[in-house]
């Protein structure tokens, strides 16, 4: 197959960051995306409906063209969070809220420290149908950083599925073999994102010949059995599974610190790998669904109506991205060639 047509996919996970940030990452995911779901871990996070709007039009001064792309807005819990200021989102148009553990990633000291707490805004959010994204991981420091996602699941998600039948659950970026099962298992309300780093890499990318910054992830990447399974979860084209590429900027410096930062910006190149994985998967029939249809029946969205080809055509990956600030990016795969391009 030399070319594919596909309705213009969606991406339910992405971090456009904020600032000077804004003209690079959100050109790189409006040349292809139809809509982003922006996440809210910005510094100060994104609490409430004032906060949500302000930043909207930020994303959308910075669209340097005329593409059809619309930025879907979410919320920051944190263990203040209150039943108001989900009304007030709701009715802003904001449709989902982002529960991070406190300390998991990039930004999330102010998220929750007490899951527990917020069942009454869970049980509020299943009345007014704001989806619940979830960041599945513990961070209590005697867990093993490879088993967080693992315990996360037995500790919290389980239950939480439990108390809340209705709830729309997404459980982000998945990474093992566990989570897979858990979502194959939940009822039709619980659906996952996958990333192209954990669909692309596993730990031996990360470790091999020396720490790879630049492939340094959260949830980090885990053994090849788990990464197999993330890719045997695409194949089968269940409706679960959609895409979400959690691309996450950092400048170069940050990422090559001696504490350095968690993210992988694929924004560049993530289409392209997606569809390299397929055809390698040999389910590139299947991809169409993963990109541009589960997620957005998901989230009771209407289906784009664009398209966009990418055709096999090789192309290397630039090694380095330059800000106005003179400030370098390192993208995702930098360097390496691919065998799918956005025409």
């Amino acid at each position: 197959m030399k070319q594919i047509t596909i309705r213009k996919p969606d991406d339910f996970h992405v971090h456009l960051r904020d600032g000077y940030l804004l003209a690079e990452t959100v050109a790189a995911s409006a040349r292809c995306f139809g809509r982003v779901l922006v996440m809210p871990n910005l510094q100060p996070p994104i609490l409430n409906a004032v906060q949500a709007k302000l930043y909207k039009e930020r994303i959308q001064t910075a669209n340097p063209c005329n593409h059809n792309f619309k930025p879907l807005m979410t919320l920051y819990l944190t263990d203040s969070t209150t039943i108001q200021q989900l009304d007030e989102a709701k009715i802003s148009g904001v449709v989902a809220c982002k529960l991070y553990p406190a300390g998991a990633t990039t930004n999330s000291q102010e998220a929750v420290n007490h899951i527990g707490q917020l069942y009454p805004l869970f049980e509020h959010m299943q009345k007014i149908g704001l989806l619940l994204l979830v960041h599945g991981e513990v961070t209590e420091s005697q867990v093993d950083i490879f088993d967080r996602e693992s315990v996360f699941i037995e500790k919290y998600l389980q239950s939480i599925v439990s108390n809340f039948p209705k709830l729309k659950i997404v459980f982000e970026h998945i990474t093992t073999r566990d989570a897979v099962q858990f979502v194959l298992d939940s009822p039709e309300t619980i659906a996952a994102t996958i990333t192209v780093q954990h669909l692309q890499y596993n730990r031996n990318d990360l470790f091999m010949g020396g720490l790879k910054p630049h492939n340094y992830c959260l949830p980090i990447l885990k053994r090849s059995v788990h990464q197999q399974a993330l890719r045997d979860a695409v194949s089968t084209g269940t409706s679960k599974f959609f895409l979400g590429t959690d691309s996450a900027p950092h400048e170069k410096h940050r990422k090559e610190s001696s504490c350095g930062c968690a993210g992988c910006y694929s924004a560049w190149s993530a289409i392209e790998i997606y569809a390299q994985i397929f055809e390698e998967l040999g389910c590139l029939d299947k991809f169409e669904r993963f990109a541009s249809e589960n997620g957005a029946h998901f989230y009771g969205l209407p289906l784009n109506e664009e398209t966009i080809t990418l055709i096999k055509q090789p192309w290397q990956i630039p090694s380095m991205i330059s800000l106005a600030t003179g400030q370098e990016l390192v993208p995702f795969m930098a360097g390496e060639t691919i065998q799918w391009k956005l025409s």
